[in-house]
């Protein structure tokens, strides 16, 4: 990759940066490198065909100075980050750190081991649980358990565990209430548009290097192996539930709503331990993901965080999470978790006092600063969420999208405003004359939103498509926070190059894990519903395998399903196998092949069957984002 240009206003602000943060701060480095048995000893992961989806390696390249173009306190977080290996937390308890973008803890029992977060693939997982055998003895899972319903978070759960010792109940599989129906539909319902902005996010087909990707805050970058889901056997439902596991002892603490609305923290009180899932981390996390998801409560997150310091600060001396390095001393975990706990309710509290002065959500973020002793502390940093976008998702989750404003009310959309906004402008040249100046300034943002609206009205003028890439490349290079920086050299990719596709596709676990409703309501969501107004239709639904009757419902372009077999005569019946059912749903195989196997049979007005499937408008995994 070429040395970028750095224009002076990003090279003056990073400068500056250096001056104003305590970079002579060594603290997290020592915590971060402490109890380090082995680095991993196969920095590159792959899969069976030889396909690399994991290589630690990537990113040596941060050893060295921090360059111009990349801002001085986000080169320090991914040097952090990139120290990796088998690490010992305290005795009995040991992380796989810098594997994957999460970490995998690993608990000792009296046989065998208790995995808790198996990474994102089953091929990143296994070469954790490989380095740890490698140094600490061959030890079986005897439990496995999810602190919470994200993907990186359970995802490489066959590459740990066999299916067959969990339905044979030789293994637990532990995880808060409601983790299930959460984890699979954040990624089938919405799981289109999520995975596509995901690669976004966390740049995972950026190039490593410090004018590409250099991590993504709450870690380097997301594994691209395979996906997995075990569902759990064992749920935890209640706050001082306590669980032993080959004579491990857990004391749980529930924290729906908060970095995940399935959550738990969890101490081991004989080894004085504390495990923070998510809700702890050493930079400021998302109130509102780029990637989407519904907004999450940043005043019940710090009313946990709280509970947590009353309930298990006194009973630990280590903390730690499931992403970056842990704590050590009952002083400092105070501290932690104390100033995580202010920086949520700062945010929160802050925004809405604001919005009730009649602040609309871009004017609070633009305004609203943490107070130096929080801004000051390296674990407050924005490296994943930011002040400015977690403000607006404060913002969004009491009032909506909507400012009061009439005026906003009813906008054009994108296209149509575009247009509206060259003609305004005098036409494209002068609209990129404009622009222009403003890049000489230094005003990159004004430049990337001015002309995207050319974009959008002419996405054939390359000569607008490049200025904003190169505007969209300097406000990466200035950008702390890592899901912006990544965000904006994507752009600046696709302007250049057009959509470069999804990193990893929905896995099939997903699926098969939906119960029968929400699997009738992920294809109901599909209905092209314009082409199907017209059509009405009822079939009896039967899967052979399990017994389970269902009647689905066409009208109105509208596909509902309920239990239970019609009132009156169905169109025809569907008989199959769910499990061939969710393969077809998929994509992994056609009706025919179904039909030729004798999974499917359909009795009554058979061309119905294909008819409902010919109606359905599956997700696009390579949608444009900054073009149209």
């Amino acid at each position: 990759m070429s040395a970028p240009r750095v224009e002076e206003s990003v090279r003056a602000a990073n400068a500056a940066a250096r001056m104003e943060l305590p970079f002579d701060d060594a603290a997290d480095f020592e915590d971060a490198r402490r109890g380090r048995i082995a680095p991993l000893s196969s920095p590159l992961v792959t899969t069976t065909s030889g396909r690399v989806v994991w290589d630690a390696d990537g990113w040596a390249f941060l050893d060295g100075e921090c360059p111009d173009c990349v801002h001085p306190s986000l080169w320090r977080q991914s040097q952090l980050n990139i120290i990796h290996g088998l690490f010992e937390v305290c005795e009995g308890i040991y992380q796989v750190r810098g594997a994957d973008l999460s970490n995998m803890t690993i608990v000792e029992g009296d046989v065998g081991v208790l995995v808790i977060d198996p990474l994102i693939s089953t091929e990143t997982a296994a070469s954790a649980l490989a380095l740890y055998r490698e140094h600490r003895g061959d030890r079986p899972v005897t439990g496995l358990l999810y602190t919470h319903s994200h993907v990186d978070h359970f995802g490489g759960s066959r590459g740990v565990v066999d299916h067959e010792d969990v339905d044979g109940g030789r293994i637990p599989v532990i995880a808060p209430e409601g983790f299930l129906g959460h984890a699979v539909s954040e990624n089938v319902y919405a799981g289109g548009a999520m995975i596509r902005r995901a690669t976004y996010m966390y740049g995972a087909l950026l190039p490593k290097g410090p004018a590409g990707q250099v991590g993504a805050g709450l870690g380097q970058s997301t594994s691209t192996g395979t996906v997995s889901l075990i569902p759990p056997t064992v749920e935890v439902t209640h706050t001082g539930q306590e669980l032993t596991v080959d004579g491990i002892r857990m004391v749980f603490q529930m924290t729906p709503g908060t970095e995940a609305p399935a959550e738990m923290n969890f101490l081991f009180p004989d080894h004085r331990a504390l495990c923070m899932a998510e809700n702890a981390t050493h930079n400021l996390h998302n109130v509102l993901t780029l990637r989407g998801a519904p907004v999450r409560d940043p005043h019940v997150w710090a009313s946990y965080l709280d509970e947590a310091i009353v309930l298990f600060s006194d009973r630990a001396d280590v903390v730690f999470a499931q992403h970056h390095w842990p704590r050590w001393g009952a002083e400092r975990i105070d501290d932690f978790l104390a100033t995580q706990r202010d920086l949520y309710a700062y945010i929160h509290d802050q925004t809405l006092r604001l919005l009730n002065k009649g602040f609309v959500a871009s004017e609070i973020a633009e305004q609203l600063e943490l107070p130096p002793s929080l801004a000051r502390e390296w674990h407050c940093r924005g490296y994943y969420g930011s002040v400015n976008h977690n403000v607006k998702a404060v913002y969004q989750r009491y009032l909506g999208w909507f400012d009061g404003n009439p005026a906003r009310l009813w906008p054009h959309p994108p296209e149509a405003a575009a247009t509206r906004y060259v003609e305004l402008a005098g036409g494209a040249d002068a609209l990129l004359a404009h622009a222009r100046e403003a890049f000489d300034r230094g005003d990159f943002r004004w430049v990337a939103e001015v002309v995207n609206h050319l974009v959008f009205a002419d996405p054939g003028n390359r000569d607008a498509c490049e200025l904003q890439a190169r505007a969209l490349e300097q406000l990466a290079y200035g950008a702390e926070n890592a899901t912006w920086r990544n965000f904006f050299l994507m752009g600046a990719r696709e302007l250049r190059e057009g959509p470069a596709g999804t990193a990893v596709p929905l896995a099939p676990d997903f699926v098969a894990s939906l119960q029968d409703g929400q699997l009738f309501d992920a294809i109901a969501i599909q209905v092209d519903g314009p082409r199907a107004a017209a059509t009405a239709m009822t079939i009896a639904w039967h899967f052979t395998d399990t017994g389970r009757d269902y009647t689905l419902i066409l009208a109105n372009g509208v596909l509902r399903h309920r239990t239970g077999v019609p009132p009156a005569r169905a169109d025809a019946t569907v008989r199959v196998r769910r499990a061939a059912f969710d393969r077809l749903v998929t994509g992994a195989a056609q009706p025919q092949d179904l039909l030729a196997a004798g999974d499917l049979t359909i009795e009554g007005d058979a061309a119905l069957f294909g008819e409902l499937l010919g109606l359905l408008d599956p997700p696009d995994p390579n949608f444009a984002i900054v073009t149209p």
